[in-house]
């Protein structure tokens, strides 16, 4: 436990003093980060005001309160491992990983947890100004905020074992762009992105809620808007606890399979 905490120190040490090296870049992720959101709101809004004034139970207030939350789930959860893999194997960056004594998942969560602790600082501000803009109608229960937080942490955990598994097809294939793109396609629809599920066709709900989308990202942001009831919560958890065993065991198989099968390149 001692070297995982001295290794996620000095990950944080160091993943701050890049992202401050990188600024502008930064800036131009954020803007990406905060713009998309910004513009499903804007849409939905426009329509429920051309729809009488609501659509789907969803009023104006309501699509602002939904997207600005679903703004700062996505960005608590969100990683970006699968683009960097292939790179790391291609370039023999792979190689010095597998010498370190401690698995090398540990150095991404801790990248990924500083980078996020970074960014917050903008996030935050950011989603204030919104909200001042777009007067969101939160309706809080309770019950529902104090679940809020473990829905979160499991979304994550969830949505980064998959999406690190994800990223192990570059053991088999070095062009793994393709793969990617179809997997953010899937989760842009699935996972609530783009609309709230329920405005979306039966079907599309159907694989949501089967697949593990759903549990990344729209489960914990229902949920803190007051759209789900307490048995309606408690099924959301069993299902996240499902797929939080199915990414661990998926990653430790495909992990394996994948070091057995790795020869090092470039140089």
């Amino acid at each position: 436990m001692r070297e995982l905490w001295d290794l996620y120190r000095a990950q944080f040490k160091t993943t701050i003093a890049e992202q401050l090296q990188y600024r502008a870049a930064l800036v131009i992720w954020l803007i990406g980060m905060v713009l998309e959101p910004v513009i499903y709101l804007v849409v939905w809004s426009t329509v429920a005001r051309s729809s009488g004034g609501s659509v789907g139970g969803y009023t104006g207030g309501d699509f602002a309160a939904y997207f600005l939350t679903m703004m700062l789930v996505n960005h608590a959860t969100f990683t970006w491992i699968m683009w960097e893999y292939d790179y790391r194997i291609r370039h023999g960056e792979f190689s010095v990983m597998l010498l370190r004594p401690i698995h090398p998942i540990h150095s991404d969560i801790a990248d990924n947890i500083s980078y996020k602790l970074l960014t917050l600082t903008v996030m935050i501000p950011t989603a204030i100004g919104l909200a001042l803009a777009f007067r969101p109608a939160w309706n809080l229960v309770p019950w529902a905020v104090l679940a809020f937080g473990p829905a979160l942490l499991l979304a994550f955990i969830v949505r980064f074992l998959i999406e690190w598994t994800l990223a192990l097809a570059a053991f088999w294939t070095t062009r793994v762009n393709a793969i990617n793109q179809m997997y953010f396609v899937a989760l842009l629809f699935l996972s609530g992105q783009i609309a709230p599920l329920s405005l979306l066709p039966a079907p599309i709900r159907t694989a949501a809620t089967v697949l593990p989308f759903r549990w990344m990202l729209a489960f914990p942001v229902e949920l803190l808007l007051g759209r789900l009831t307490p048995r309606e919560t408690l099924i959301g958890f069993a299902a996240q606890g499902i797929w939080l065993v199915i990414g661990f065991i998926l990653l430790k198989a495909i992990w394996r399979a994948g070091v057995r099968l790795y020869s090092a390149v470039g140089s």
